[in-house]
């Protein structure tokens, strides 16, 4: 069972990958856009990332929904 805890130090490692942001800076009350500066191409990169990770399918309508870290963790969280 992959917890919440588990789900942000996943994604931070992702973000990471795909951004080069320190992981320590990634965290639940973070803006994607606003706080950690991810563009929307990187954000679709990310997003193709977890979905492969955590078996997940997050439809194009979604991506902008995320607009946190939180809103990530929680709809992986609910949709795993």
């Amino acid at each position: 069972m992959v917890n919440n805890t588990d789900i942000l130090n996943t994604l931070a490692t992702i973000v990471e990958e795909v951004t080069g942001i320190d992981p320590a800076e990634v965290t639940t009350e973070k803006s994607f856009t606003d706080d950690l500066d991810v563009d929307s191409l990187s954000m679709v990169e990310i997003t193709v990332v977890l979905e492969d990770r955590f078996e997940v399918k997050v439809p194009d309508d979604q991506v902008a929904e995320l607009r946190t870290v939180g809103d990530a963790v929680n709809y992986i969280a609910h949709y795993r």
